[in-house]
């Protein structure tokens, strides 16, 4: 095992390696960085105007509502920028090598293709887990500083949206062994737009007790689990109460169970092991 484990390794290590020489993760490090300096900004004022009124009466469980509220929309961005930068990262990590013929000197003996995919998912997958963790720590450090508000599970929110970067990263992977790099990225982007108006069309459905429309969304969640498990985060997150009952990108009513989550987990590792069946039997 420690030859395949150090192949492994290497190609972590080279995906380390390029991932510096691009300039799209530094990009999206500066640009989320900065996200969190605005938002930050924002939320001080924000809280500034909102003590200076709640002294005509507002109680303390409408002050969590307000928290709750500002820092769920601070973390939808975040979720969307890892999703993002997840898709625009990895698009052409394999097809790319290939489009420009540098695979052959990649895929050659002793490396088995199956190392070369693996190695590669890991390197990605450390990267965007570092970058998750980093932008929805700050933007929920930005709120603890301001108020003293601290979500409930927190640890256990971020970790989803680790899983969720991790949702992306295989399903684009997969698609970079099969497709060119610029369908990949429509394939990519069309699967995360189906599960967002999927997330919405169940939201809407078990509100207004639409078991067709909850169908809908449960089918375009198996598809592609991300949005669902931005639900499931955010219910983790929220005090419930006015937020459990507005309809909103930052809302939870029709949340995800924990066997959700492990069959997300369960599609992490299906379509990796799809992404190696298929680049094993790949011609370049």
């Amino acid at each position: 095992m420690s030859g395949p484990l150090q192949h492994v390794l290497i190609i972590t290590r080279l995906t380390f390696r390029e991932a510096r020489r691009r300039s799209l993760i530094w990009i999206g490090l500066v640009l989320g960085a900065l996200f969190v300096a605005v938002f930050a900004v924002g939320f001080y004022f924000a809280y500034k105007d909102f003590t200076r009124a709640s002294s005509a009466g507002f109680n303390s469980t409408v002050a969590l509502q307000f928290y709750s509220f500002f820092l769920m929309a601070g973390l939808y961005v975040i979720n969307f920028l890892v999703v993002m930068v997840t898709v625009l990262t990895v698009v052409g990590t394999i097809s790319g090598e290939i489009g420009t013929n540098t695979i052959h000197a990649i895929a050659a003996k002793p490396l088995r293709r199956w190392e070369i995919v693996l190695g590669k998912w890991l390197g990605h997958a450390i990267m965007l887990a570092i970058y998750a963790v980093l932008l929805a720590s700050g933007v929920i450090a930005a709120v603890y500083l301001i108020s003293g508000y601290l979500p409930p599970n927190a640890l256990l929110g971020i970790a989803i949206l680790v899983l969720e970067s991790l949702v992306a990263l295989s399903v684009t992977l997969l698609g970079s062994t099969i497709f060119s790099t610029l369908a990949n990225g429509v394939m990519a982007f069309m699967l995360y737009g189906l599960a967002f108006v999927g997330g919405w069309v169940e939201q809407i459905g078990s509100l207004l007790d639409s078991q067709a429309a909850v169908d809908i969304g449960i089918v375009s969640s198996l598809l592609m689990p991300s949005e669902a498990l931005w639900r499931f985060a955010a219910a983790q997150m929220q005090n419930g109460g006015l937020m459990a009952q507005i309809t909103s990108p930052f809302s939870a009513i029709s949340r995800p169970t924990p066997a959700f989550v492990a069959y997300a987990g369960v599609y992490i590792v299906g379509t990796l092991i799809a992404a190696m069946l298929v680049f094993r039997q790949r011609d370049f």
